[in-house]
């Protein structure tokens, strides 16, 4: 891609709106070009008269990369103190004071330290944006909340520090950064990623073939995503299109719950749809009844739901099925997404004979329901 092409497309972007544009670079894993190729966009920038700063970028110390920070004017980093450490997060204050047109910040998943105004870096970036500063950023796919489970039947790997969907929905542009399997090992061997100490250990970890692969996938699909989701909101197509609706069913089984969640925020998220989590509170799951554990999982699945863009129904009922179909027609639900059948949940809908019903009702109205393993 022509660079300053590139940077031409986003300065047309800035110029239509006072809050920041954001442009996200995405790639399959650590090592792709994310950092290199917002280097190379800020120094087109700089040569077309952009007010461009550097807030914060990271070079592992990457030769190449760290080359073209020469002749970028870079904001200083606030230096914090932590555990009888020196250590330096991005200052969003020195970023909010200068006000640059462009500022590039790098690692978007990054958990800042303690006693930062923000917990994680992306509401640093929030903050800048609601500014009116543009700003250019880059994550790698392991980190985005909704492919949590994804990444970790991937790689072996539980990634903690983890962006929500909703942040990449906001963005103006993502650009997908690929390389071929072959091409990121080969990097990684010539001791572009990692120093030679770390090499034989990634090989056999995060970049064994088969992960990258994968990983890769997920990396295109997120982005056509973004894509397909921009054509719908700018692209105006002269016919009725039906609007998706999604509905998910959770019992307070914890883990498939979670699973439950992240699987229809993924499908919300490709058809840029509304999406609803549906917890129905039967007479032995009261809050008086219910063990404490269970109510504090049901608790961090509703926060992760709403984080993940839905709205959150909890009702009172000793019918499941009966509920189900009642936010159905009160939502004008298109699918609903439930467990596989070894959940309670579905176990409860069983045992109230109305399963069928509930099918039936489904077919009439023309809702799909997608049974998620």
């Amino acid at each position: 891609m022509d660079e300053k092409k590139s940077a031409q497309d986003f300065l047309s972007l800035i110029k239509k709106s006072r809050k920041g544009k954001f442009k996200i670079y995405i790639g399959m894993s650590a090592g792709v070009g994310k950092t290199y190729r917002m280097l190379q966009e800020a120094h087109a920038l700089l040569e077309n008269g952009i007010d461009v700063k550097i807030g914060y970028i990271e070079t592992h110390h990457r030769k190449e990369t760290h080359a073209l920070l020469d002749g970028l004017p870079i904001i200083p980093r606030r230096k914090l103190f932590y555990r009888g450490k020196e250590l330096e997060e991005l200052d969003v204050q020195a970023v909010l004071n200068l006000r640059p047109e462009v500022v590039i910040v790098d690692e978007l998943a990054h958990t800042n330290i303690e006693g930062s105004k923000n917990e994680k870096r992306w509401q640093d970036v929030m903050e800048i944006l609601d500014s009116g500063i543009n700003v250019i950023s880059a994550v790698n796919i392991q980190h985005i909340e909704s492919l949590n489970e994804e990444v970790k039947s991937i790689t072996d790997i539980e990634v903690k520090e983890r962006v929500p969907d909703s942040i990449l929905s906001m963005a103006d542009e993502v650009v997908n950064i690929d390389l071929t399997a072959e091409e990121l090992i080969n990097r990684l061997k010539a001791g572009k990623i990692y120093d030679q100490t770390k090499i034989n250990s990634a090989l056999n970890n995060f970049f064994k073939p088969e992960s990258i692969l994968q990983l890769r996938e997920l990396a295109l699909k997120e982005v056509a995503s973004q894509v397909t989701r921009k054509v719908e909101s700018e692209v105006t197509i002269h016919k009725t299109i039906k609007k998706e609706r999604f509905l998910a069913c959770i019992s307070s089984n914890e883990k498939t719950a979670k699973n439950v969640i992240r699987k229809t925020a993924r499908l919300a998220n490709y058809y840029n749809s509304q999406w609803y989590l549906l917890y129905v509170q039967i007479p032995r799951e009261s809050s008086d009844k219910i063990a404490l554990d269970k109510q504090r999982h049901l608790i961090n699945n509703f926060k992760l739901a709403t984080e993940l863009g839905a709205e959150i129904i909890k009702v009172e009922n000793t019918n499941v099925a009966h509920t189900i179909m009642e936010q159905c027609e009160e939502r004008k639900i298109t699918t609903v997404c439930i467990g596989k059948p070894h959940l309670n949940l579905w176990k409860i809908i069983l045992a109230t004979d109305t399963f069928n019903s509930l099918l039936n009702k489904l077919s009439q109205e023309n809702i799909d329901l997608v049974i998620l393993s």
